[in-house]
């Protein structure tokens, strides 16, 4: 386990210092855009359980914007299996180009986010434990690290971290080639040998207020 995340760390590193820069992002602009998103992230970007819409508000922009261009190019969202992933691509793709991405990322990063409800049974306490693979990325306290492209979790709904942890599990994400990141988060995945673990890792983000 040590060895993949090592590997992984190193791995973001370097691929690191090659990336082009992104497009700075206004948020003042992405205003307008967002109102594609409200249908199914609501105005505040908190997400819907019943959309399948997870909470985006405050999500770091860095993340949101890979995000949206991996859906866009079909890096996520394009398998047979990724059902929701699927109702998001063509929203993306509304999206002309790394501009407007950068923009509407800028904006729904900058709404503020709201605690989640606990939707999900699980033992946090347990949660804990397991959660100890995921702090070498996540960190701590589930806030992320962009220097190992590891998004915020806390504050996500818990609903959302365990499908995106069975999807990761079950190559419905992370597998394409091109997402080098998944790719990376997908062997972590893999460690999470039940759902009720799942369940577990979930309840335990969610008590991190």
């Amino acid at each position: 386990m040590k060895k993949l995340v090592t590997t992984g760390i190193a791995l973001a590193l370097g691929l690191g210092m090659t990336m082009t820069a992104s497009a700075a992002g206004d948020a003042a602009k992405g205003k307008a855009l967002f109102a594609t998103c409200i249908a199914c992230h609501g105005t505040d970007g908190a997400g819907n359980k019943a959309l399948n819409a997870p909470a985006i508000a405050g999500q770091e922009e860095w993340y949101l914007e890979r995000q949206l261009k991996n859906f866009k190019e079909g890096i996520r969202g394009a398998d047979a299996k990724d059902v929701y992933g699927a109702q998001m691509r063509p929203m993306a793709m509304t999206l002309i180009n790394d501009q407007a991405v950068a923009d509407v990322a800028a904006y729904a990063a900058s709404l503020p986010a709201k605690a989640a409800a606990d939707t999900v049974t699980g033992d946090a306490a347990a949660g804990k434990a397991s959660f100890a693979v995921c702090i070498a990325c996540h960190g701590a306290d589930a806030a992320g690290n962009k220097a190992l492209n590891a998004p915020k979790l806390k504050g996500q709904h818990d609903w959302y971290i365990v499908r995106q942890i069975k999807n990761f599990k079950a190559g419905i994400r992370g597998a394409n080639p091109k997402d080098i990141y998944g790719a990376q988060m997908r062997p972590m995945a893999m460690t999470v040998a039940t759902d009720d673990i799942a369940n577990n890792i979930a309840a335990y983000i969610n008590s991190l207020k």
